[in-house]
């Protein structure tokens, strides 16, 4: 079975592009940004395919590309443009697939329906990426709660920042969740550096085996 794994956040601008970037090249993966809000400046896709070198026949196109830069549902309201949760569908593929959400678990995509709702109906295991920083705690446990109460398979969490040791450990105990690695700050962030750094913090075999 080919291995397909969802990055989502607890929050907007916390580093899961950055993550889904290494962790695409780490596993030879293609990339899927379903919905991209904001079109000004570098997207997703791209940054993705910058950073972690990856071909372009291994970026999938955005199933809805909206100019406002804001929550899906907004933006798409704003566009004039009707997103219809029931057609995305995760793109069959040849090699692994990495699918990146639109800020938190939460995030409206409709007026009716949040990304963890399509989550549920995908059924593929979750990466939570989550900063380190003060407030955390509470963003992390929240999104833990959303995605379990729909029934959607956890594989881990990641950290990116800092570390914060007390805090890292607390959020894994009182979430029962493994925690799979943290994403330091890169400065300069590149494709060498980014790739160094995720070999150095992470164990891709767990990602490759699917074991969590």
């Amino acid at each position: 079975m080919t291995l397909r794994f969802v990055v989502t956040g607890t929050d907007t601008n916390i580093g899961k592009t950055v993550f889904s970037a290494a962790l695409a090249d780490a596993l030879g993966a293609a990339y899927w940004k379903p919905v991209q809000s904001g079109l000004e400046g570098e997207t997703d896709s791209e940054a993705v395919q910058r950073l972690g070198r990856i071909p372009p026949e291994r970026i999938v196109p955005e199933a809805w590309r909206l100019k406002t830069p804001a929550a899906p549902h907004f933006a798409a309201r704003i566009d004039k443009v009707r997103i219809d949760p029931e057609a995305l569908s995760p793109p069959s593929t040849e090699s692994p697939l990495v699918i990146e959400g639109a800020g938190g678990v939460l995030v409206p995509l409709t007026e009716d329906e949040v990304f963890a709702d399509v989550f549920a109906r995908w059924q593929m295991p979750v990466v939570i990426c989550a900063r380190t920083g003060l407030g955390t705690i509470n963003h992390t446990l929240l999104s833990l709660e959303a995605l379990r109460h729909r029934s959607i398979p956890v594989f881990g969490l990641v950290f990116i920042g800092d570390e914060q040791a007390d805090t890292q450990q607390i959020v894994a105990n009182l979430g029962n969740v493994n925690c799979l690695g943290r994403l330091p700050r890169i400065d300069p962030l590149t494709p060498d550096t980014l790739r160094q750094a995720f070999r150095v913090h992470f164990d891709i075999s767990c990602f490759q085996k699917g074991i969590w």
